[in-house]
């Protein structure tokens, strides 16, 4: 797979899809009505004021329809303050240091052979590697999400809109 066949444009649109902004990645996030529910989690957690600052990051950021999917209670119960070291270590598992855009992500699975491991704000790693044609992230207990967004580049990172929840 080339670098740019993983492009915003050659993947499934997304309603933040056409947020390329000079906002941070929170206020891109805060744009899409998809995300509604990672910018609440975000702010429960105290992440804003870390996801605001200078960076850069590589944000997977799971839709509403992926927090959905857990089961049912989990994201009421991860928004209780007494849970916010539990949602704080699942959100930064979503986010890697630095700017990787689809480019530099298809090139570090390419060098790796296939994969590649990526370690997380949170200290975990997550391996991504190609699948049908996009990227599928795995985390350490066989948990996988997808890649449906590319590139949503905001002031202080890159943001991957991703089909499921990973979790350390």
């Amino acid at each position: 797979m080339s670098a740019g066949s993983m492009s915003a444009e050659s993947l499934p649109a997304d309603t933040m899809g056409d947020a390329v902004t000079t906002g941070d990645i929170v206020a891109t996030a805060s744009q899409s009505p998809d995300h509604s529910t990672l910018v609440a989690a975000v702010k429960a957690a105290d992440l804003v004021g870390t996801l605001q600052g200078a960076g850069p990051f590589t944000v997977f950021a799971p839709t509403n329809a992926a927090f959905d999917k857990l089961p049912e209670g989990t994201v009421d119960t991860l928004l209780k303050p007494e849970n916010k070291a539990d949602l704080s270590g699942i959100l930064t598992f979503h986010v890697v240091p630095g700017s990787v855009d689809a480019a530099a992500l298809t090139e570090l699975i390419s060098a790796g052979g296939g994969k590649a491991e990526l370690t997380t704000v949170n200290g975990e790693t997550l391996t991504a590697q190609i699948d049908n044609g996009g990227v599928k992230l795995t985390d350490a207990k066989g948990n996988s999400a997808m890649v449906t967004t590319a590139d949503l580049m905001a002031s202080n990172g890159v943001i991957h809109v991703i089909d499921a929840v990973l979790l350390p």
